[in-house]
């Protein structure tokens, strides 16, 4: 975290190559010195110590087993961490995920007095922080907290260095920006009238928090008042850290170096792949959005010479998929970053993080470049057959027997977890034949809303938000559908 010495860069070298060769002390070495703070990363991603403890175990595990791949080992501890975002990535794609069993902060031997100082501070860095979106928040976290430069983010998020310098200084100008204006809400609300209304409550929401800085920009009274500089990892420094568990450590590093768990080792090290050139994982994607032939996050040109008949299909297909993959359902598929954090996903470019954009490869810098994927061949569509034309049947007094018709389906529904962004999609499919569907209601702090037709097999996805402004904890809703059933929807 800020302020707290980590090994230099030739450390992350010798670890690294001492990985390479197989040492199980550098494991441990490792362990000992960067398992805390991945930990709290993955915990703020996951907001669940199940969850965390089960990223960390994968991150190490496939540190492990991929050391080999990656060309420059002095960026071991933001390798690492790419590593664990990735697993993290995954994890919040299950709906069989862990949730709501958070992390107790890492304790602080602080009087009541400094308590009550740090807690008035954390409110507010939640009110400026509620101003950015997922991936700043995460990139903010990643930066500051973290102490990591660009070229590791550029690793993790699997961004052009260049897309990144853009994103993080971005973030940073937002954030200076945001806490001017909560410190404005905080000790002169008084002097303003649309200042006192935007914060009847602390900390701010999202939509509070980006309206107050757009007021400030804009008001001759607020706009003129100066406040005290703070820096931001002064900000931050105040925020909890999640303090990972003492038996964690002889359960990761069994789990990683047993012999006898050799072959559960390679099937979970097989989860961090695919790797680009430089050894660093790409960024893990959604089973929905893998299935899009137009979204993947690096395409290389489509093939000049495709008929004009397979052309036409393959545009349609991508079209239709860019909306979940359904014409008549009436929201995208959508995020995790973080994250991010979401910050994200945080368009979580395939991620539950909100910010998106499609990133350019890094090919002028020596940070880990992704390389680009190759554009799979569209398959020709198949021309139906003609039915052969037949004489008509002899006349009948018989009354023809009317067709069947097809057998309605019923409607198959999956929940989703938000974690620290606003929003995160529910999957509906038809089993079993056709159904009719729509939203017929929510429960808890959250909106959603929809409806259309499925043929048997086909999925759409939902988006649903969440209604609060930031907020602390676990909550649970969930989206009500007919022709019947109901998604639980986890948040905050």
């Amino acid at each position: 975290m800020a302020g707290v010495p980590g090994p230099g860069q030739s450390d992350d070298h010798r670890m690294a190559e001492a990985l390479r060769a197989g040492d199980v002390i550098a494991l441990t070495e490792v362990y000992d010195t960067y398992a805390p703070f991945i930990f709290d990363y993955c915990h703020g991603l996951l907001r669940d110590r199940i969850e965390a403890a089960g990223a960390l175990r994968t991150c190490l595990i496939s540190a492990r087993a991929h050391a080999t791949r990656l060309t420059e080992p002095e960026r071991l501890r933001g390798w690492l961490y790419a590593l664990a975002r990735k697993e993290c990535m995954r994890r919040r794609d299950s709906p069989n995920r862990n949730t709501g069993q958070e992390a107790p902060e890492a304790d602080d031997d602080l009087t009541p007095e400094q308590l009550a100082r740090r807690e008035e501070r954390r409110l507010l860095a939640h009110s400026a922080l509620a101003a950015l979106n997922g991936r700043q928040r995460e990139a903010i976290d990643l930066s500051v907290r973290h102490e990591l430069d660009e070229v590791d983010l550029a690793g993790i998020f699997g961004t052009g260095l260049e897309d990144t310098l853009r994103m993080v200084e971005e973030a940073r100008e937002d954030l200076a920006a945001a806490l001017h204006a909560s410190l404005i809400a905080q000790n002169h609300w008084k002097d303003c009238p649309s200042v006192s209304a935007l914060t009847e409550s602390w900390p701010l929401s999202p939509d509070a928090s980006a309206s107050l800085v757009r007021h400030v920009a804009n008001c001759p009274v607020c706009g003129t008042r100066d406040t005290p500089p703070l820096p931001a990892d002064r900000l931050l420094s105040v925020l909890p850290i999640a303090a990972i568990p003492a038996d964690l450590r002889l359960d990761v590093l069994t789990a990683a170096t047993a012999p006898d768990r050799a072959d559960n080792q390679r099937a979970i090290a097989a989860w961090s792949e695919p790797f680009d050139e430089y050894g660093w994982p790409l960024p893990y994607e959604p089973a929905a959005s893998r299935a899009r032939e137009g979204s993947p996050r690096r395409r290389g040109p489509l093939l000049a010479a495709v008929a004009a008949g397979v052309a036409a299909v393959v545009v349609l297909a991508g079209a239709m998929s860019a909306f979940g993959g359904d014409s008549s359902a009436p929201a995208a598929a959508g995020s995790p970053a973080p994250p991010t954090a979401g910050e994200g996903t945080a368009a979580p470019d395939a991620e539950p993080t909100p910010s998106g954009g499609a990133p350019t490869p890094r090919a002028s810098s020596p940070s880990p470049s992704k390389s680009p994927s190759k554009t799979p061949s569209p398959s020709p569509s198949k021309t139906p057959s003609k039915t052969p034309s037949s004489p008509p049947p002899p006349s009948s007094t018989h009354t023809p027997q009317q067709p069947k018709s097809p057998q309605a389906g019923h409607l198959s529904v999956n929940g989703c977890t938000m974690g620290f962004d606003r929003s995160c999609s529910v999957q509906v499919s038809a089993a079993g034949g056709p159904v009719d569907w729509r939203v017929t209601g929510t429960s808890g702090e959250l909106s959603a809303g929809g409806g259309g037709h499925l043929s048997a097999g086909e999925t759409a996805m939902v988006q649903v938000r969440r209604t609060n402004g930031l907020c602390f904890g676990t909550r649970s809703g969930s989206v009500s559908f007919s022709p019947g059933g109901s998604a639980s929807v986890s948040y905050c």
